[in-house]
């Protein structure tokens, strides 16, 4: 495996101190492409990745694919009803079984129609009675581990992986009003070839430092120094969080500063008052607001490269609104003002990045979640080991 070199892995010590002392990470961990081939086996091979929201295949037969750090995979609701994950590599030629998303009882490879049930056993493969010792038990699909945890699917590689759910319990006394089991997710879209690093896209989703700063004119109601860091960071833990507290009760993140949807009804006061934005690495990205939930799935496409699927997250009563389209269009126009900015934003952090001036900067108080971020992004990368001299 690619490690670190004994002096990098050594630098990585000055960006978990305390956040009045510590520095921001190497630039070269965000351009590398031999840190990405780290992260490949030491991170997306070892820890719980999201993939989708269960409710994408509600039936028996129902699947679609994604691909992470080029593993194209299947997401299926299996014949017991149950979600389950599996290579979409076809164990004869290598060949992707299938693209995309539908219903169907089997997998058939279209190159030599060797066909896998939903499980992913080889059900049959023709013509290989000649082939010795050949043995349809043996070359089934690849199957990874699954967890669901509030309505999201998680697939690990690792089969010895601990589970996921302990390791989320500081962020679900923040998340266990509004149900999310039982919201409702409208679909989902991708934006494809971001030009920046996954752990940019991690650091910028949850800076509350920026907030109303360079997103002043969207951001006003919910301004940087209200953010807070309610608990404190543990070793143990898959989330990082942090809240964003609003100056009016039922903010919402558009041109009114208010919510447009219908307000989740278990709500409290101070829920309505607030925002929390986490972090579930290295995939998901997730965010509260009073009327709707907000995520991004991230899929590394290369060292400075990323696709993005993005989804919004409602109570089942919002979408009988006859009005909900033209709600949701409102909403959306606002979100994009502040999208936009990111996506500039993002991108000149990434260039900068590569300049021989990139600093190792100092933190904010309000960036404490950065400081987080790097403790669990450390603690694997020394898992991995350390270069020799």
């Amino acid at each position: 495996m690619t490690t670190l070199s004994d002096g990098l892995m050594a630098a990585l010590d000055a960006s978990i101190e305390d956040v009045s002392k510590a520095s921001t990470l190497p630039a070269e961990l965000y351009t590398s492409a031999d840190v990405l081939a780290l992260e490949t086996e030491a991170i997306f091979m070892k820890e719980w990745l999201c993939v989708g929201r269960a409710e994408r295949i509600p039936n028996v037969g129902d699947w679609f694919t994604v691909t992470i750090v080029d593993e194209p995979l299947i997401i299926a609701r299996n014949k017991a009803g149950d979600v389950c994950a599996m290579s979409a590599v076809c164990q004869h030629r290598a060949m992707q079984v299938c693209e995309g998303e539908g219903n169907s009882t089997t997998f058939k490879c279209p190159y030599h129609h060797w066909n896998y049930g939903l499980d992913g056993r080889l059900l049959g493969a023709p013509a290989m009675e000649r082939t010795e010792a050949f043995n349809k038990a043996d070359f089934g699909l690849p199957q990874l581990r699954v967890e669901e945890w509030l309505g999201f699917v998680f697939v690990n590689f690792d089969q010895d992986a601990s589970p996921l759910a302990p390791t989320l319990e500081r962020y679900s006394p923040f998340v266990h009003n509004y149900d999310l089991e039982n919201a409702v997710c409208p679909g989902t879209f991708t934006l494809e070839g971001m030009p920046w690093n996954w752990k940019v896209m991690f650091e910028n989703f949850n800076d509350g430092y920026h907030a109303n700063r360079l997103h002043e004119y969207v951001q006003d109601f919910c301004p940087s120094n209200l953010s807070d860091f309610p608990v404190p960071w543990s070793d143990d833990s898959n989330v990082i969080f942090r809240t964003g507290g609003y100056t009016h009760i039922d903010g919402g993140f558009n041109a009114t500063h208010r919510v447009i949807m219908e307000v989740f009804p278990d709500l409290t006061e101070e829920e309505r008052t607030r925002s929390t934005f986490a972090l579930m690495p290295p995939t998901l990205c997730f965010g509260t607001a009073p009327d709707q939930c907000f995520f991004f799935l991230i899929r590394p496409t290369g060292p400075e490269t990323i696709d993005v699927e993005i989804g919004y997250i409602f109570h089942p009563s919002a979408l009988d609104d006859p009005l909900f389209d033209q709600k949701m269009a409102l909403s959306d126009a606002g979100v994009q003002v502040f999208v936009d900015q990111d996506q500039d934003a993002t991108t000149k952090v990434q260039r900068g990045l590569r300049s021989r001036f990139a600093p190792r900067g100092r933190y904010s108080w309000q960036e404490e979640s950065h400081i987080q971020f790097n403790r669990w992004l450390v603690q694997r990368y020394r898992a991995s080991g350390v270069a020799a001299p």
